[in-house]
């Protein structure tokens, strides 16, 4: 079980994933954060791509 807990802590997807939503909960809680929601909503993009990628690099990597 604690081996789950370490590959989970040391993965990048789990780390900007948790970026966007702290992104997002401080935004819905403090809209006078100087972020305007395009801004916001590029971001998130970026970040999806991020872990979009990361996850095709892991799957080609232990694929073959």
């Amino acid at each position: 079980m604690e081996a789950k807990w370490k590959y989970l802590l040391s993965s990048r997807k789990f780390w900007a994933a948790v970026l966007g939503l702290v992104l997002l909960v401080v935004k819905t809680f403090k809209p006078d954060l100087p972020l305007q929601a395009e801004e916001l909503a590029g971001v998130l993009a970026i970040i999806s791509a991020y872990i979009l990628g990361t996850a095709l690099e892991d799957g080609l990597r232990y694929s073959g």
